[in-house]
């Protein structure tokens, strides 16, 4: 995603096929959440300036995306040599204080390296172009790998490569890069995972993906990155196109490669500024902030439950996509409901998730003191859901933060917010 929302003019060319539609059916769907704890890792965020006017979030996260964050190619070798760290330095020092793991995608090319320097990009020009001269890119990789060896283990190459704004080298350019990438960082530290250039759908990001895997790209990197937009859709319909990416992940032997969503979000309205819709595609739906709430906590219960191993959330700070306003510093409701994931996820298994003929959706959570927490909701319709006894229900909680004691009910209302029935106490 570009700060300067660079999706607003690309993705309103090509709406028709983003168009909201539900997943809701008379068919009863089940999926296949993965057999272990949820980790905190799996909880992420973006930041843009953290390292300058963004205080520290108030809401627990476990990993951090550095995009958009001023971090890239460009900002720490504005000039050939001439290497500038200290906002880099910042925010690795500000993840290694909280506690949170580090992923830094490496790319853009400044315009001295740039091999067309002055091509038109959604940064600076020359900025989406490959770079000209592969030991330039070797050089910047090494160094950086190096200066954060043993403290920053997760890498990542470039940013949706199938958008011309982001890269407009070739596929075959993208695994050379890839490849000596690679091979560097494994060099300075086997232990360093490389995740995938994340395509975006749009402008055929399943294609880009395909392309690059069929030609051997998936043989560089221990992990597949992908960004889940679905905007104006709800994120029901991130299921469909997970399972797309897994089948072209399957196709070419990487099923056993874990699945990243690095970057998802819609835009959410703001109270000290305006956000709006314009159009039918990416930007024709701002959510309320009750909305986005209900969106959030949807969208990391069924990433989970599709096996998809993290989800970064695309942006604290963001003036658009935001879970404060524009200031950075005044925290919206729904960053209440991220924290709210965080905290009924981290640490619990999830047994199953599926959605009834209703369209009603029930993800259960256990603990091994023997919690079990049922996560409800109705994308489509507000309805009375049946309480079973054996369940022993004794709390539900919603997005808000509420908690009520339930003594002898036998239904309860749910709707497009997740609400959690509970047994015991969390």
């Amino acid at each position: 995603m570009k700060i300067r929302n660079f999706y607003v003019v690309v993705l309103a060319l090509i709406a028709v096929i983003m168009t909201s539609k539900s997943t809701s059916s008379s068919t009863t769907k089940y999926l296949n959440p993965p057999d272990r704890l949820i980790y905190s890792a799996f909880t992420g965020l973006h930041m843009h300036r953290a390292a300058t006017t963004t205080p520290w979030p108030n809401v627990p996260f476990g990993s951090w995306r550095l995009w958009d964050a001023y971090a890239a190619w460009p900002w720490l070798e504005p000039k050939k040599g001439a290497w500038k760290f200290q906002n880099l330095d910042r925010l690795v020092a500000l993840a290694e204080k909280n506690g949170v793991e580090v992923l830094i995608p490496l790319g853009l090319s400044p315009k001295w390296a740039s091999a067309r320097p002055d091509e038109k990009s959604s940064y600076s020009p020359g900025f989406a172009a490959e770079p000209e001269n592969l030991d330039d890119w070797r050089n910047y990789v090494r160094k950086v790998g190096s200066r954060y060896k043993g403290r920053v283990r997760y890498y990542e190459i470039w940013n949706e490569p199938n958008l011309p704004g982001f890269y407009s080298g070739t596929v075959e350019q993208m695994i050379i890069l890839t490849k000596e990438a690679s091979r560097i960082l494994k060099d300075i530290d086997s232990t360093i995972i490389l995740v995938s250039p994340s395509a975006t759908d749009v402008n055929n990001g399943t294609g880009w993906l395909d392309k690059f895997l069929a030609k051997g790209g998936g043989k560089y990197v221990d992990v597949i990155g992908y960004h889940f937009y679905v905007s104006p859709a709800p994120p029901e319909e991130m299921i469909p196109l997970i399972n797309k990416v897994k089948h072209i992940m399957t196709k070419h032997g990487l099923s056993e490669k874990p699945l990243w969503n690095t970057e998802v979000g819609w835009f959410i309205e703001n109270r000290l500024t305006e956000v709006k819709s314009e159009g039918s595609g990416f930007r024709g739906k701002v959510l309320t902030e009750d909305e986005a709430s209900a969106y959030i906590a949807r969208t990391f219960l069924l990433n989970w439950a599709s096996g998809v191993e993290r989800v970064y959330w695309y942006a604290w700070d963001n003036g658009l996509l935001g879970l404060t306003e524009a200031d950075g510093k005044t925290v919206k409701s729904p960053a209440g409901a991220f924290a709210l994931m965080y905290t009924w996820l981290t640490g619990a298994r999830m047994r199953s998730c599926m959605s009834d003929s209703n369209g009603t959706w029930s993800c259960v959570l256990t603990r091994d003191n023997g919690y079990v927490g049922r996560i409800i909701w109705n994308p489509d319709q507000n309805l009375s859901y049946v309480l079973r006894k054996t369940w022993n229900v004794k709390y539900v909680r919603d997005l808000k933060g509420g908690r009520r004691i339930l003594k002898n009910a036998t239904t309860i209302q749910v709707g497009p917010s997740p609400v959690i029935l509970e047994n015991l106490r969390l």
